[in-house]
């Protein structure tokens, strides 16, 4: 996967997302549970990033965990997120982010399906999605 290079001031990505965007992206917050957008999306296609439009997760690995949030198997390539320790709301956890820009995405946790045995809980905010031209 061929690395993009993103440029923008935080000021420029601010103009250019919604309040609930922002807050959610940039301030790291989250959306209310059964709230998104893509909770129960089942089309075919891929999921990029709000803030800089890089591809993140296949629609071929998300799944419905039950937990209120879009959860995937695995991101689209090792090197589409990054991860960070997140020690907020008293309990410790692993942050997801865009690897192209450090966007807030969700978190992973060890309690996925086979054979990733990973759930990537996203918000949907932070995702806007693309179908596939062979939409079934």
């Amino acid at each position: 996967m061929k690395k993009k290079r993103f440029a923008c001031t935080e000021a420029e990505i601010q103009q250019n997302l919604s309040p609930e965007e922002y807050r959610i992206c940039r301030q790291k917050g989250t959306e209310r549970a059964f709230s998104g957008k893509y909770l129960n999306c089942k089309k075919k296609g891929t999921y990029l990033c709000t803030v800089c439009s890089e591809s993140l997760f296949l629609s071929d690995d998300k799944f419905d965990s039950g937990t209120g949030w879009p959860s995937f198997t695995k991101p689209i390539d090792t090197k589409a997120v990054s991860y960070a320790e997140d020690q907020g709301m008293m309990m410790s956890r692993t942050e997801v982010l865009c690897a192209n820009c450090g966007s807030h995405l969700g978190h992973v946790f060890p309690d996925g399906p086979v054979p990733t045995q990973q759930r990537f809980c996203v918000n949907s905010v932070a995702l806007k999605f693309q179908p596939s031209r062979n939409n079934d």
